[in-house]
């Protein structure tokens, strides 16, 4: 959907928050609201009229870190000082400037290297949205705008939150006492949720996430008891997490030097593990050798050019599914007709940021 009725005001003024929710999920929406006041700034992020994640500007990470310090207890899974590691890779690895939610890109990467599983990643995001519900209602004055494309698009989508019922049940909560607003975790109990009814989305669902060039849905409604979620989190303990040796292995040819340091640089040794390749003739073999799980390919090289690797590539059996992302600064429809014929899997559109390349990475890792 293209237009709503919603637009952002040059100037603050009086709002009525449970108004503003009932114009973006009275009809089947896709897109973030942002809300502006003077104390900071709301993302909701809706997907056909559910919200799928929430968050405040301010302070983005602590209610992260505060629920999954309530959590670790019931997920054996997640270790202690999980914190410093996340507060290390998405708030000082990476430039946070360019990427509008690296609190929720931190929650697939947990997914991803099986610290949870996403029906605990659900739970985390409930938990989290109605603190941020909370003190969204509360509010009286700002701005406000809708965006319908945003950057959770083309990440992975843990669950969809009916609002009026998580409202109902906020106010239900309030006349009667029922929950504290220190308590991240007693409105969970009994809030009735829309859930993705699906097998569990392993790998190939969760570590898909961040933009560029270049779930679904059979959703059912239930009240999560106590019970539910002790049976949730005992799914995952199976489970081991992943260590440094899993870390996704990036391949890049260039004969750039400076894109390929550029590349290196953009991407945290404890997630990636880069390798590069100047010479495009000797790049095939290299690549079989390697396996790696997403190929980053500049399309203008001598010799071989990216379109003409590419095609050698998919030839290959091993190599036929791998994600190959053509780095150029050309994506015109001639160039994208051509990418499309050797079956690239996107693009990377130069000069580009960290943000950029991080979102194409993750939306292409499987």
């Amino acid at each position: 959907m293209k237009t709503l009725p919603i637009s952002r005001y040059r100037f603050f003024q009086k709002l009525q928050p449970i108004s503003l929710l009932k114009k973006i999920t009275s009809k089947t929406v896709n897109g973030c609201l942002q809300v502006f006041s003077t104390s900071g700034s709301w993302s909701i992020y809706i997907e056909e009229g559910k919200l799928i994640y929430a968050c405040y500007s301010e302070k983005m990470f602590e209610p992260l870190y505060r629920n999954l310090q309530s959590l670790s207890p019931q997920i054996s899974t997640l270790p202690h000082g999980i914190d410093e590691q996340l507060r290390a890779i998405f708030e000082h690895g990476i430039e946070n400037q360019a990427i509008p939610n690296p609190d929720y890109l931190a929650i697939c990467w947990l997914v991803s290297q099986k610290y949870i599983n996403p029906a605990q990643a659900a739970i985390l995001i409930e938990q989290l949205a109605l603190e941020v519900l909370e003190t969204f209602l509360s509010l009286e004055e700002g701005s406000y705008e809708f965006v319908p494309e945003s950057f959770l698009d083309d990440m992975p989508k843990y669950c969809h939150l009916n609002i009026r019922l998580l409202v109902e049940q906020h106010q239900k909560g309030s006349r009667g006492g029922n929950y504290s607003e220190t308590s991240p975790v007693s409105p969970i109990k009994t809030l009735p949720v829309e859930r993705l009814n699906q097998p569990q989305p392993q790998t190939q669902s969760v570590k898909k996430s961040p933009r560029v060039s270049e779930g679904s849905k059979t959703a059912y409604s239930h009240g999560v008891s106590t019970n539910n979620i002790h049976n949730i989190y005992n799914s995952g303990q199976g489970t081991t997490p992943t260590t440094d040796k899993n870390l996704y292995k990036i391949l890049c040819i260039d004969d750039s030097p400076t894109v390929l340091n550029t590349i290196k640089n953009y991407l945290d040794e404890q997630m990636f593990s880069v390798m590069t390749i100047s010479d495009s003739l000797n790049a095939l073999m290299q690549i079989v050798r390697t396996k790696p799980d997403i190929i980053l390919l500049d399309v203008e090289m001598p010799n071989l050019d990216g379109y003409e690797l590419c095609s050698l590539l998919r030839k290959h059996s091993s190599l036929k599914n791998t994600p190959v992302i053509m780095v150029t600064g050309r994506t015109g429809l001639i160039d994208r007709a051509r990418a499309k014929f050797v079956r690239a899997s996107g693009f990377l559109a130069k000069p580009f940021i960290q943000g950029d390349l991080l979102k194409i990475i993750f939306q292409h890792i499987s």
